[in-house]
């Protein structure tokens, strides 16, 4: 017998839209999102059909830059995707929605999103949590310090009691993107004649790029370093070298972006250092970092060498995470941290009503998702 879910038996939907990748499912804590889709949209014809011309069919738009959705329209196409292709909603029989907030979001966007929710989607009730916050949720924390390199930024947030700390935190405005784009000029040196489609280099650096064990061995490596042929698709067969450990360095070293930046662990003690003393070692012992290019073959070693290198008298330490949590739980942290408050903030009616945005709008959302 086919039973239908009603909205008051439905899990909630947890959404956290990246840059590259946007996770969403229902508010399940121990299992991976069962959506892990790229947030990046093709332009359709209206009849749903991709364009004649290969120029056309290769447009995109990207709802989500840096972190921050920024095409609206795109974005809602996209939820409605999301929410009714992917996870089986019915129109009129809308559920719940927990999103996950990158760090510093304008409260513009916040209410516009709430906004986007109640009135086009009709969602029975919505709340955001900061992705700090949801990421040490994660690893069963409610203090700590978050490292997240995403595709389009670095966000380092200190915790404290599950309050992130704002004056404190910093975005960096470096990301995944960012190094894929070195990747490919560092390529191109050493392959003059081979012409790389970006998306193309993307996956070369997931597979190639890695950490040297620390600055002496990185010098090293562009002194010396094994040669690796990769055929590519059309044939073509690239060298790649001492460009795979650059990749990895320019966060430890940012002036090989051409920025004028400390290293990720030295920015992240210095940010630490800025909280009350108090704090100090709650938050540096409880470091978790996330974001899928921590994945980066050697990274977390490199960042535990730089952190025991390190002048602070108390030194960042990495909390692993649970074995009941799913494999690569860094790449989407927030999402599990999100199904986690999901089961706390709809069952106890924290969250925003259908009738709190009738009775107040879109600026609600300051006042009881904080």
């Amino acid at each position: 017998m086919f039973v239908l879910l009603t909205k008051d038996l439905m899990e909630a939907v947890v959404i956290d839209a990246g840059s590259k990748l946007l996770k969403a499912g229902f508010a399940i804590p121990d299992q991976a999102p069962s959506m892990i889709i790229p947030t990046q949209m093709k332009i359709m014809n209206e009849d749903a059909t991709l364009p004649d011309s290969p120029s056309q069919q290769a447009n995109t738009v990207d709802p989500v830059v840096r972190g921050f959705i920024k095409d609206w329209d795109a974005m809602e196409d996209l939820l409605h995707h999301v929410l009714y292709d992917g996870l089986g909603w019915e129109i009129g029989n809308e559920g719940q929605i927990l999103f996950a907030d990158p760090l510093l979001t304008p409260k513009a966007v916040k209410e516009q999103l709430v906004q986007l929710l109640f009135e086009t989607f009709n969602v029975s009730g919505f709340y955001a949590s900061e992705q700090a916050v949801l990421s040490l949720y994660a690893v069963g924390r409610i203090s700590g310090c978050t490292v997240d390199i995403g595709h389009g930024k670095i966000d380092i947030a200190p915790v404290i009691e599950g309050a992130v700390q704002h004056v404190a935190s910093k975005r960096i405005e470096i990301g995944g993107a960012d190094l894929t784009k070195l990747f490919a000029q560092e390529l191109a040196k050493s392959n003059p004649l081979i012409k790389l489609d970006i998306s193309e280099v993307e996956k070369l650096k997931d597979q190639y790029a890695c950490c040297a064990e620390d600055e002496i061995a990185y010098e090293k490596k562009l002194q010396s370093c094994d040669e690796e042929q990769h055929t590519l698709p059309d044939g073509q067969v690239i060298s790649i070298k001492r460009d795979r450990y650059t990749v990895g360095e320019a966060l430890f070293q940012p002036s090989i972006l051409g920025l004028e930046a400390h290293g990720l662990v030295e920015q992240l003690v210095r940010i630490i250092s800025t909280v009350s003393s108090e704090n100090h070692r709650q938050l540096l012992e409880n470091t978790v970092l996330c974001g899928g290019t921590v994945s980066m073959t050697g990274f977390e070693e490199r960042f535990q060498k730089e952190a025991s290198l390190c002048s602070s008298s108390i030194r960042p330490s990495l909390v692993k995470a649970p074995e009941y949590m799913p494999e690569n739980l860094s790449m989407y942290s927030a999402w599990v941290g999100g199904a986690i408050l999901a089961k706390v903030v709809f069952p106890q009616n924290q969250h925003i009503t259908k009738a709190d945005y009738d009775e107040s709008g879109p600026s609600v959302v300051h006042r009881k998702c904080f």
